[in-house]
């Protein structure tokens, strides 16, 4: 892992996610290395020639969070990279920035794959508006190692349980929801006593990651293979169509709290549009 820190100006990012006012991250890059991360574009605005997950830098900031300018607003950590990823358990940059924002009264979403979260479950216990969500799209050990090397499953679900147990709010983000691979009522059913909320997001292949993706399926799914090419080169819609309204199905039939995210880049454009 090649580190480096670098000096920011500010913690706090303008966000165009179309449920975020704010993202705080503190990292460039990840260790998690997921092979399917969008967040690996921004590598042309770092300048970073490595791979994507063999690289991370440490924002160093002097400058204290305005907590007037995030009153009430939405606050997502982290956009870009996961604020728990291996290198927090010594820079300990994320703790610090719950330390500023624990008096804050914004409503703050935590999104992460590791099991170290649970090292500030005593901070989080204080949050006033405080969401956790975790990262599981399979209960396939073998599939969630080639893709990241972030927790396990077990760990993830456990993560999820404990701290629904400390009373935070707990979502179970299945995100990316790999077609005909992600077994999503499996997951729901496994988890639907310690989880408040469900998200659901489709896998997008674009960029670098979208020849390995395609590549790895071709290899380890090879009967999945041309549904993938029917999904993502003929740009057919059918698929995700069809699967968001038997999640929306069962879902409600099952009473179930959910929000699904299949339209992502819809709903980023209605934001910077206005039309939220």
């Amino acid at each position: 892992m090649i580190v480096n820190e670098v000096t920011v100006n500010d913690y706090l990012t303008k966000s165009n996610l179309p449920s975020s006012d704010y993202v705080i991250n503190p990292y460039i890059g990840c260790s998690h290395g997921c092979k399917y991360c969008y967040a690996s574009f921004m590598k042309r605005f770092t300048g970073h020639k490595e791979e994507w997950g063999s690289f991370i830098d440490i924002k160093k900031s002097s400058k204290k969070i305005n907590l007037n300018k995030i009153s009430k607003k939405n606050v997502f950590l982290s956009s870009v990279t996961d604020c728990y990823n291996s290198l927090e358990e010594k820079y300990k940059l994320t703790r610090s920035i719950l330390e500023q924002l624990v008096n804050s009264d914004c409503y703050l979403s935590i999104s992460t794959k590791s099991k170290l979260i649970l090292r500030d479950v005593d901070i989080l216990k204080k949050m006033k508006n405080l969401t956790v969500s975790m990262s599981i799209n399979t209960l396939d050990e073998n599939f969630r190692r080639d893709m990241d090397n972030a927790s396990s499953i077990k760990e993830r679900l456990d993560t999820l349980k404990e701290l629904h147990n400390n009373g935070i709010h707990t979502v179970l983000f299945m995100s990316p929801i790999f077609p005909y691979i992600t077994e999503w009522k499996e997951i729901i059913e496994k988890s639907k006593d310690y989880i408040d909320e469900y998200w659901f997001e489709n896998l997008n292949l674009r960029g670098q990651y979208k020849s390995y993706v395609m590549n790895y399926i071709k290899v380890n799914y090879s009967k999945y293979y041309h549904n993938y090419e029917d999904i993502y080169i003929n740009k057919n819609k059918k698929y995700w169509q069809d699967l968001a309204s038997e999640i929306n199905e069962y879902c409600e039939e099952n009473n179930i709290n959910y929000i699904n995210y299949f339209y992502h880049e819809e709903l980023v454009k209605n934001k910077k549009d206005g039309n939220n």
